[in-house]
């Protein structure tokens, strides 16, 4: 009897899923169970936190409360009234080298979509794309204590990653979406976070539809001799 044959979006080594995580930005209908999605959160959270505190806190969304916070938030976003988050994400400028980085994603992203520079309707509909999950069947919306300090803040940027990670254990993929900590108001008040939680980004998470041009999007990274240095070693 033949083996079944293996999934070629499963990664199956640590490796494979760190080299094959990216952000998708277009999913396929096929559902997501309650049951992965739990496992995937209960992995997440074995990520280190200063004392144990362990700030994450999510909210998981389908059906249609999703569609429902999907529908408000375009509202919003093609509207005329002003939407920001409450902690700055980016600079107020960019310098470089981060500037030409932020550049070349940009205009690599809207290339295979063939927006063209100036076609701001074109870039504003594909940016709103965000705030439907990228059609994901699964939205997650992630909130911490405003309390507490930049150190719960990076805590939380390794449980992140661990979703991330963990997802592609199982054939899944995400796209980590700060666009919508700027609908914070919203968000809140659609899915009863609390005032004293800060609303961090959201996130798509399914399965890739990898036939979409924009999926074909892999991006770049500077080699390690850019950024470490090794002393003595």
């Amino acid at each position: 009897m033949k083996a079944p044959a293996k999934n070629p979006d499963i990664a199956e080594t640590v490796e494979d899923a760190i080299a094959s995580r990216r952000s998708i930005r277009c999913f396929l209908p096929d559902p997501v169970s309650r049951e992965t999605v739990t496992e995937l959160l209960a992995l997440a959270s074995r990520a280190p936190s200063g004392t144990n505190i362990q700030p994450w806190r999510v909210t998981v969304i389908g059906g249609e409360a999703k569609t429902a916070l999907s529908a408000a938030i375009l509202e919003a976003h093609d509207g005329d009234g002003k939407h920001e988050r409450e902690y700055n994400y980016y600079p107020l400028e960019f310098p470089e080298p981060y500037l030409s980085r932020r550049r070349k994603i940009g205009w690599d992203l809207y290339g295979l979509l063939g927006i063209e520079r100036g076609e701001k309707e074109k870039m504003h509909a594909q940016h709103g794309r965000n705030f439907e999950f990228f059609d994901a069947p699964v939205g997650m919306i992630f909130s911490i204590d405003r309390m507490l300090e930049i150190g719960s803040w990076l805590d939380f940027g390794m449980f992140l990653e661990n979703i991330m990670i963990a997802a592609r254990g199982k054939g899944l993929h995400t796209c980590p979406q700060a666009a919508f900590a700027n609908y914070h108001k919203i968000i809140r008040d659609r899915l009863a976070i609390p005032e004293d939680e800060v609303v961090i980004c959201g996130m798509s998470l399914g399965y890739a539809d990898h036939a979409a041009p924009e999926n074909a999007l892999v991006t770049e990274r500077e080699p390690v001799k850019s950024f470490a240095t090794f002393i003595d070693f």
